[in-house]
């Protein structure tokens, strides 16, 4: 757990960022705070076509959908698997959400454009998404592509096919890279593959996700924990690549 006070944690067997070239960024409640209230109307969505599908009231839905979630990885995913459903259909729907309470965050920007290499969007959501938010943050401009859950074939995090689908998509050297993400498990892989790990917690508790979701784990997969993105880049990554 990070101290009161304390933004960043390193490991002491933590892989560093020297050598790296790739720089892989996940989305949501990641590269935004959870006060931008993105994931919580993405949430939304996602039971209100629940309710929508099988005829449920809200509190229902939800409880099925949580149940889906927790079986399947996505909500998505036990769908398409089990009614067959439009997957665009349904990220197109829940990711239709009102976007203005995303806040263009320079710092972010400045710190982003500063790490040398390429820049990546890995995501379980949909690529219109993630260049909505990434535009209304004012980074998009700094990401070569986004992977989103089509490019992986509709399986998503942590499944290992889903990253090795991405890097061999980009012609990614793990070794060379570095993942920030802000679920623990989403890392177990990616560590495994060779990458450098960034857990992104949040500063606060965000009372729209599970506790599971937002603990500042500490792991062996897990060589970094920080609950400030765009600090963290500045004041631990750029002085290791500078040195």
């Amino acid at each position: 757990m990070l101290l009161p006070g304390e933004s960043h944690l390193t490991a002491p067997e933590a892989r560093g960022f020297s050598g790296i070239d790739t720089w892989v960024f996940d989305l949501d409640n990641t590269l935004y705070p959870h006060d931008a209230r993105v994931w919580p109307q993405v949430d939304e969505r996602i039971t209100l076509y629940v309710m929508n599908l099988f005829g449920l009231d809200g509190i229902s839905a939800r409880a099925l959908q949580k149940y889906f979630y927790h079986r399947y990885g996505t909500t998505l995913r036990a769908l398409m698997a089990e009614w067959k459903i439009d997957p665009y259909e349904f990220l197109d729907f829940a990711h239709n959400i009102d976007h203005s309470g995303i806040a263009l965050d320079p710092g972010l920007g400045v710190a982003i454009e500063g790490l040398p290499g390429r820049k990546l969007i890995l995501t379980n959501g949909s690529r219109r998404h993630a260049e909505n938010v990434a535009k209304k943050l004012g980074i998009l401009d700094h990401f070569e592509d986004v992977f989103d859950i089509a490019a992986a074939d509709f399986v998503p995090k942590p499944e290992r096919t889903a990253y090795e689908k991405f890097l061999d998509r980009h012609g990614v050297d793990p070794t060379r890279s570095a993942l920030f993400e802000d679920i623990a498990k989403n890392l177990v892989v990616p560590h495994d593959l060779g990458m450098a790990t960034v857990l992104v917690v949040p500063r606060t508790i965000d009372p729209f996700r599970e506790s599971f979701e937002q603990e500042a784990v500490r792991a062996p997969h897990i060589d970094h924990i920080t609950n400030d993105l765009a600090g963290f880049l500045t004041d631990r990554v750029a002085p290791a690549l500078a040195a």
